[in-house]
């Protein structure tokens, strides 16, 4: 019953008065539905509906608590005080707290606030806390190695903020977004692929046969041609943007998919609920 420390996350505030109607207006996600208890996955995009920043949102005494890469922080306190105009909000870093996880079954100390990751149950509780708080018995890369094995995307390791559409995150797989509510900041966009259908990159698991993971941005090829780049890796497993198309006709061909020039195997996510090649999930030969 794993709980570890995730010291590459940080915590922002956002309270006031205005603060749901404030975010509910620029997030992907829908802030107004978001339950006490609850961490759910969401987004701040371009106009042009690429993912700035990705976030896990929880709501707190005082208004809500975004958990986002650590790095992205001050880049994302500036973007939110772009957009607060006259909104009657207090946005602020919250650097006296730290972040962990706990999955399979793992109870955190009582004085450890632990909302539920709304991803997926299988990720567990996400852990913000006093220093102190408890001690951890297992470490960042098994965290990851957990949330790899279930095929969960994660910004700046599986894809570049600036670069990928929440699709293409399968954030819209994952609950980060909100077809129904109103509008926010790139929502044009992510309800055209929506309609449309015309989400042709996804990020998919790849079991390798051939060793460990291949290093971020390795290219993902079969019959020599181009399939997509990887993301993370976590011993024979890993993450990738793959296209759809170019995977389905590769297959048909009979071809083998290797990534890094190591031999791979694509499979679907167990909550993926996209069309998928047939044979995607079948072991490389």
């Amino acid at each position: 019953m794993p709980i570890a420390l995730l010291p590459d996350r940080a915590l922002v505030a956002v309270s006031g008065p205005d603060a749901t109607d404030f975010l509910q207006g620029i997030l992907t996600c829908n802030v107004e539905t978001l339950p006490e208890g609850e961490a759910r996955l969401g987004a701040l995009l371009t106009p042009q509906g690429k993912i700035q920043f990705d976030f896990l949102l929880s709501r707190t005494p005082e208004g809500y608590r975004f958990d986002l890469a650590a790095e992205r922080v001050p880049d994302f306190l500036k973007r939110l005080t772009l957009y607060k105009l006259r909104a009657k909000v207090t946005i602020a870093a919250e650097p006296t707290l730290g972040i962990g996880a706990a999955w399979d079954g793992a109870a955190p100390a009582a004085e450890v606030s632990a909302p539920k990751d709304g991803r997926l149950p299988a990720l567990g509780d996400r852990l913000y806390f006093a220093e102190g708080a408890f001690s951890a018995d297992a470490t960042e890369a098994d965290y990851h190695a957990h949330r790899i094995a279930l095929g969960v995307p994660e910004g700046g390791r599986d894809f570049a903020f600036g670069d990928a559409f929440p699709h293409e995150a399968l954030m819209d797989q994952l609950g980060g977004v909100d077809f129904r509510k109103g509008c926010y900041v790139g929502q044009e966009v992510v309800s055209r692929m929506q309609h449309r259908g015309t989400a042709r990159t996804r990020i998919l698991p790849l079991v390798y046969r051939e060793g460990a993971a291949p290093a971020f941005g390795s290219e993902v090829t079969a019959g020599g041609k181009s399939l997509g780049s990887t993301g993370s890796g976590a011993g024979a497993r890993g993450l990738a943007a793959i296209r759809l198309d170019r995977l389905a006709d590769a297959l048909a061909a009979g071809e083998t998919v290797r990534a890094g020039g190591l031999l791979a195997a694509v499979e679907k996510p167990a909550f993926a609920r996209f069309a998928f090649p047939e044979d995607a999930a079948a072991p490389a030969g």
